[in-house]
């Protein structure tokens, strides 16, 4: 062998390989060598590339995608590489800095050091572990159909047409992408982590094989990731300075409180509640999304994660998107602690002008342990109130009713706030944030014991369905909510459902009623003194009633995926079995269609997390990320704009 020949060797992006560092490689050099020349395995997941060596550029362009390397215009990091004619640049993951590799015809003319060196070695392998990672989180190649459009990384759009054998001999199988032109794109079954399933919200732009404009589009998306990324990482990098002390445990409060729960909790809920403790018992103050199906459990976790605050001599305060909701809490909360010395608090725009003034007075002089209310709570005279101790825990329910402004103008009264979001089905945005590594999630997917399905009906409207459903729910002694989401004719329907079901004790709820007579006919409802709420969409949010198990909607087509979702996790509530309806008009446009395809689909218990990622696509991505980033969605699909700003966030972290 000639030794004043440069050799080079490229290793595959793989975490085995991410385990070893740059020295590692070096000492090794000869025994790789050896291994490449002998063994298949170290055939596929290397290559040696040497001055003088034969090689045919369009070979080593498809080795390197099949080690896993993404073709970009000018590589800048580990793990990619450009071609320009006869010159390939090459960062290889397995090496201090970049090459440049010259070719004459199909010969390796010259290797040259680039100048391009990496000064951190351990966070360029944590950026290059979060890429793999991400790359499998952001796929959405579990339900891929043929038609589906498909992003491949190195080569653009393209339509899924659906898996092959190449031929009888050949025993893999192959994702089939078509492109512009009938051009088709083989993908071996096991190098899929450079697909991803495109969603967006216009049918994309099916790219050309070999384009170049693919890679432009790409460099000028990752340009204005990164930009976006920045400004997330200067919101959350406030916080990440921020210190408070660490929480105690107070075992006898949590010991009274547990006693207390109706149930036995979920490994779920005491995973949630290990990683809240876990991150309590920090410096830095926590950021986590709580995310589990309606009726899961979430708000018990809730309530202990606010007495660990309390224990440790802070303010809990919990944000409710309606008084409804927030009364409820209140009302449970009040039972649950009535054994223990803790003041608690509600404020909503229910309470009179001077109970509202001495709620005011009880956190000016920090009397107030535990504090539940709507916006009311963001008004000027009462937020610079809240947390006046320093420190506290934030709960925030059903946050994905709250704008991103909302969030934020409690989160500026203190960078030191604790924060717990609430949620069954994340806005997408929230979903994406959680996996982009800047905030911590829990999941609770396990119904409590005894739980069942809801059985779920697609049907269009009929007077018998809905009197069958009525007189069935009322023959059990059971309760209805029916709902009507139009305020205008509520009282027509009222009238028809009295002479369709004279059985049938009736009360009403709707957003334009006074708030004192949503609470009376919620009382009613409680006290058994009706047993048909006729309702508008205003029921969607945290109502328990467990004797409701009916759920009938006269028009489903006008609901969004998610909103049908969280009404229907209004009713089986507990062991009984359950029943909803989904009506609808004889005439359904594509998209209505296609949502309460999915609602039916999701019937098990803990399908909420689908349900929000299937609605992102039915929606679209428009209104996501905002309008700026909504173009850049649209052109590389949103799994891998995400898998974009997984790796970007990754990179400017540590920054």
């Amino acid at each position: 062998m000639n030794l004043s020949r440069k050799r080079i060797l490229v290793v595959k992006l793989s975490p085995y390989f991410l385990k070893r560092n740059r020295f590692w490689f070096e000492k090794n050099s000869e025994k790789i060598y050896q291994l490449v020349k002998s063994k298949t395995q170290w055939q596929n997941d290397c290559i040696f590339l040497e001055e003088k060596q034969m090689i045919p550029i369009s070979s080593l362009v498809q080795k390197l995608l099949d080690l896993g390397y993404e073709r970009v215009q000018e590589i800048t990091f580990p793990g990619e590489f450009s071609q320009k004619n006869d010159l390939i640049d090459i960062f290889p993951v397995n090496s201090k800095s970049g090459f440049r590799i010259e070719f004459f015809g199909n010969i390796i003319e010259e290797i040259q050091d680039l100048k391009l060196e990496i000064l951190d070695e351990v966070k360029v392998r944590r950026v290059l572990e979060e890429k793999l990672k991400s790359q499998k989180l952001f796929s959405g190649l579990k339900d891929l159909k043929p038609g589906d459009y498909v992003v491949h990384l190195d080569h653009g759009v393209g339509k899924f047409i659906g898996m092959e054998k190449l031929s009888s001999k050949d025993a893999s199988s192959y994702y089939v992408l078509e492109y512009a032109l009938t051009d088709r794109l083989y993908v071996p079954l096991g190098l899929e982590r450079k697909l991803s399933k495109y969603v967006g919200f216009v049918n994309p732009k099916i790219s050309r094989l070999g384009s170049a404009a693919w890679q432009k589009t790409k460099r000028k998306i990752k340009e204005e990731v990164e930009k976006f990324a920045k400004e997330l990482l200067q919101i959350y990098a406030k916080r990440e300075i921020a210190l408070r002390p660490p929480y105690f445990k107070d075992r006898e409060i949590e010991s009274i409180i547990a006693s207390t729960f109706a149930f036995k909790e979920t490994p779920d809920q005491d995973k949630a509640m290990a990683e809240i403790r876990k991150d309590l018992s920090k410096t830095k103050p926590m950021d986590r999304l709580l995310c589990g199906d309606v009726g899961f459990g979430k708000t018990e976790v809730a309530l202990r994660a606010m007495l660990m605050s309390v224990s440790a001599g802070w303010q809990a305060v919990m944000l409710c998107p309606t008084t409804i909701l927030t009364n409820q809490h209140f009302q449970n909360f009040k039972t649950r602690l009535s054994n223990l010395p803790i003041s608690l608090d509600i404020l909503t725009r229910l309470q009179a002008k001077k109970e509202q003034k001495q709620i005011i007075e009880r956190l000016i002089l920090g009397k107030t342990d535990i504090i539940v209310g709507t916006h009311r709570l963001l008004s000027k005279d009462i937020a610079p109130y809240l947390f006046n101790k320093g420190h506290g825990l934030l709960v925030i329910d059903d946050e994905q009713r709250f704008g991103v402004r909302q969030k934020e103008k409690l989160k500026k009264l203190r960078a030191s706030l604790d924060i717990l979001s609430l949620s069954a089905t994340p806005i997408p945005r929230t979903l994406y944030l959680a996996f982009s590594s800047l905030r911590e999630m829990s999941l609770i997917q396990t119904p409590p014991k005894g739980r069942l399905p809801i059985k779920t009906m697609v049907l269009p409207w009929s007077e018998k369905t809905v009197k069958k459903a009525i007189n069935e729910e009322l023959a059990r002694n059971g309760q209805i909510y029916y709902l009507h989401n139009r305020v205008a004719s509520i009282e027509n329907v009222k009238s028809f459902l009295e002479k369709l079901a004279p059985k049938a004790k009736i009360g009403i709820v709707h957003g334009k009623m006074r708030e004192k007579e949503l609470l009376k006919a919620m009382t009613d409802l409680q006290l058994g003194k009706i047993n048909l709420l006729l309702a508008t969409t205003i029921i969607e949010n945290g109502i328990d009633f467990p004797n409701v198990n009916t759920l009938i909607v006269d028009d489903a087509s006008r609901l969004g995926l998610s909103q049908a979702y969280q009404i229907r996790g209004r009713i089986g509530r507990f062991s009984l079995p359950a029943f909803a309806f989904f009506l609808y008009p004889n005439k359904l446009s594509p998209p209505a269609k296609e949502r309460l395809a999915a609602l039916k689909q999701a019937q098990e218990l803990g399908s909420g997390w689908q349900i929000a990622v299937k609605d992102l696509e039915i929606r679209g991505a428009g209104n996501i990320l905002g309008k700026e980033q909504s173009g850049s969605v649209n052109q590389v699909g949103l799994n891998l704009y995400c898998q974009m700003l997984s790796e970007t966030v990754a990179k400017q972290k540590d920054s």
